[in-house]
């Protein structure tokens, strides 16, 4: 059986800006659940608390969200992996131990775009940290990156509800 395309794809206007300003991340519910309209978009959380994302503002040109394609022509299997890269400048006993927290957690993390959309990474299973790294260097970064990924079978990140934005944030997270 084959897949019925469903539409092209035109060249738009140049308005688009790479990168990410900030993410908003809470500890995943497994009984929780996510729900989203026919187009993948969210429309609601069900066992998450109002307000309770924590807020992780971001330099400018430090971060990235990504979401891998993977597919197995050999088993007829496709899924994705979405992953989120952030760097929190300065080397600083609190960042540390934030970070460490995270890694030792899967998580939902919503990411806002320089576009100031919002995408929701890990609703399945969550996110877990792959990698991360701290130092100092030759004048250009001094400071923390923490990279996060999940597997994910049917969809993409999923756009959020612009309505949705202020039932989920946001409590900032304040480092000294």
């Amino acid at each position: 059986m084959s897949c019925s395309l469903t539409t092209g794809y035109a060249l738009g206007c140049r308005d688009s800006i790479g990168g990410i300003k900030a993410i908003y991340v809470q500890a995943f519910n497994a009984t929780g659940s996510v729900n989203t309209n026919g187009s993948g978009t969210v429309t609601g959380f069900t066992g998450y608390a109002s307000g309770s994302f924590f807020e992780y503002d971001l330099t400018k040109a430090t971060s990235s969200m990504t979401e891998t394609l993977n597919a197995s022509v050999e088993n007829g299997t496709l899924f994705y992996t979405p992953e989120v890269t952030f760097t929190i400048n300065k080397l600083q006993v609190a960042v540390r131990n934030e970070l460490r927290l995270l890694a030792r957690n899967r998580l939902i993390v919503i990411v806002q775009d320089n576009n100031s959309r919002y995408w929701l990474l890990g609703a399945d299973n969550g996110l877990e940290a792959t990698a991360g790294t701290a130092g100092t260097g030759s004048a250009i970064c001094s400071g923390s990156t923490l990279g996060m990924t999940t597997l994910k079978g049917s969809y993409k990140s999923s756009s959020i509800v612009p309505c949705l934005v202020s039932f989920c944030f946001l409590e900032p997270n304040s480092f000294p």
